[in-house]
């Protein structure tokens, strides 16, 4: 049989919209034909523009013109014929072939005289010729653009399958998707340009099976999914089409809830911010009044509110960083949703979407906020008592008078801020002469811990034997020194400075008076300074580095919270010798206290 008896039908003359032969056809800049009057009533009831074929949307209405080629052949066919495009279907397969061949012989050679030049045979015609032959399917052609209707037309477009011979198509196998048939029009077919082919059976690949979800060809749903859920790729993807504009608008809900919450939580920390500088406003308001007698409860007001500010940064920071990183994830999921909504391939579409519909993990952010408690009450309460006594104080001064020695008084702010004294920072380096026989100095003489047992050492007269500590090897006998030292997690230590008359020998108390000037904790959290009597210090944040700064000519040893930038504690006093910085480890208590004292670099802070 020749090519053009199996490829030349009524059905390839007919507008699939009314599914009636050409009347005034038309083509779409998409390559796609139909009667100018179906394609307008067609586009008058929808809001957009869209081909009813490849739906491919034009963004405003094409300006439509009559195919005259189309319809002089279209003509021509309905005259040979008999007038009407269902002359050709009655006689097919019936005892009137004879006389319906003769007439696609003669609409043939018509069309034949009309074509400029022959063309090479079409991907799709040389695909089923070798499929009959039984012959690996060869490659695909690009054949040159077919400008005979007015339009690019396809590789498997009936008007360039004209102008070869081929074998004829083989019989459908026995699948029915759907009672309605497949539409062409002459510009091709209504499906997809390129389907893919099976590996197995060489077949279009254009039925989805919703039971294993993936994508076959008819022979594989005859073989391997007989009793399953499946449908065309086309019928899935316009169903699950529907989802996009439903998960689009989730995404998009959600994205509004987090940028709210962004938003939210900003504020907070605004807020937040102008209540620290309230509360900071006032209590230096508050004690300014009372001056050296409140120092103390002043330093440690000031490093709650510089903790909780900087505690509820950091969360901000953390839940923001994570809001923005779901953010940014669902803005990436709106715009794949987006592409492929707008994507031609149906089996790349089928695929993607449940990945892309499925909800990403996400936090619910319904009652998260910053934390903004301040901590300052217990403060507050202290400052009360303090000022209660304060008041009695001055009643018995009302009452009594002074004492005959005036006391000068003390400024507000008595200690240097710890980014300037950074500046005196020293090398500190331990003196190995004075250890203990307990204590394990590093290499480099820059950190120590207690040992279990004595180690063997010379008893020269400057080593310690009962007190477990040791000394710096660096003299201080003017101006100013900073160093820092890091106390990480140890239960017990002793920092400060030693006079270098000081008793090594025995048991001997350790107090100003004796020539020592340092700060102690004890169990852990009991902070205290070895004054006469020994003064007890509350810090509300355990520090991780101390600073210990000297003025020698002012007598002054001040220490310091580096790691919040506060100022703990100053003694006061009169050096008329050389001093030295102090350490002691402490015992290790079984290996509970058993970190090491580490002299660290100091670095400046902003």
């Amino acid at each position: 049989m020749s090519l053009h008896g199996s490829f030349l039908s009524d059905e390839q003359f007919q507008c699939s919209i009314c599914l009636d032969v050409f009347n005034n056809p038309s083509s779409t800049p998409c390559g796609h034909s139909f009667c100018m009057a179906c394609i307008c009533r067609y586009w008058d009831g929808s809001k957009v523009c869209q081909c009813p074929l490849c739906k491919k949307t034009f963004q405003k209405r094409p300006d439509l013109q009559i195919n005259r080629t189309l319809r002089e052949i279209t003509e021509q066919f309905r005259s040979m014929t008999g007038g009407g495009g269902g002359g050709g279907r009655e006689k097919r397969g019936g005892k009137g072939g004879g006389r319906d061949e003769g007439i696609r012989e003669d609409l043939f050679y018509e069309l034949r005289k009309k074509l400029p030049q022959p063309l090479p045979k079409t991907s799709m015609a040389l695909t089923y010729e070798a499929q009959t032959k039984g012959e690996p399917t060869p490659a695909l052609l690009s054949p040159p653009s077919n400008t005979l209707l007015g339009s690019s037309l396809p590789d498997h477009s009936p008007i360039s399958a004209l102008n070869h011979t081929c074998r004829p198509l083989p019989p459908p196998p026995p699948y029915s998707r759907s009672n309605s048939r497949r539409r062409f029009t002459v510009s091709g077919a209504a499906s997809s340009n390129d389907l893919p082919v099976c590996d197995i059976h060489q077949r279009g690949i254009m039925i989805y099976c919703r039971t294993d979800r993936v994508c076959i060809c008819p022979e594989c749903e005859t073989e391997d999914h007989p009793d399953h859920d499946t449908v065309t790729i086309e019928d899935e993807w316009l169903q699950t089409k529907v989802q996009l504009s439903t998960s689009e608008q989730e995404i998009q809900e959600m994205i509004r809830q987090r940028i709210r919450k962004i938003e939210e939580i900003r504020m907070s920390v605004n807020e937040l911010e102008l209540a620290v500088e309230r509360e900071t406003a006032g209590s230096v308001c508050m004690f300014s009044a009372l001056v050296s007698a409140i120092e103390r409860s002043q330093a440690e007001q000031m490093e709650v509110l510089e903790m909780s500010r900087r505690s509820a940064e950091h969360q901000a920071d953390v839940m923001i960083r994570q809001l923005e990183l779901e953010v940014e994830e669902l803005r990436r999921r709106e715009s794949a949703l987006a592409q492929l909504a707008k994507s031609e391939d149906l089996i790349h579409c089928v695929k993607t979407f449940p990945i892309l519909s499925s909800p990403p993990p996400a936090k619910d952010w319904s009652a998260v906020s910053v934390n903004s408690d301040l901590g300052t009450g217990t403060i507050y309460r202290s400052l009360a008592a303090l000022v209660e006594r304060f008041q009695q104080d001055l009643k018995s001064v009302i009452e009594t008078g002074f004492p005959a020695v005036s006391v000068e008084p003390i400024p507000v702010r008595t200690q240097p801020r710890i980014k300037r004294i950074q500046e005196y920072a020293v090398d500190v380096t331990l003196d190995s002469n004075t250890a203990h026989p307990r204590l394990i100095l590093s290499e480099d003489m820059k950190s120590v811990r207690c040992a279990d047992r004595h180690q063997l050492l010379p008893d020269n007269a400057e080593r310690f034997d009962r007190v477990v500590c040791v000394l710096g090897r660096e003299a201080i006998s003017s101006g100013r020194h900073y160093w820092e030292v890091q106390v990480g997690g140890k239960t017990d230590w002793d920092l400060g400075v030693a006079k270098q008359s000081i008793n090594r020998k025995g048991k001997f108390e350790i107090t100003p008076s004796n020539g020592y000037w340092f700060l102690s904790l004890r169990d852990k959290n009991k902070y205290a300074f070895r004054t006469e009597p020994s003064t007890d210090v509350h810090l509300n944040l355990r520090p991780n580095k101390i600073g210990i700064f000297v003025d020698f000519e002012k007598g002054q040893v001040s220490f310091y919270n580096v790691d919040v930038k506060v100022h703990i504690y100053t003694f006061n006093d009169t050096f008329n010798e050389c001093i030295y910085p102090f350490f002691s480890p402490c015992t290790n208590k079984s290996g509970k206290n058993d970190g090491p004292l580490i002299i660290t670099p100091v670095n400046m802070t902003a």
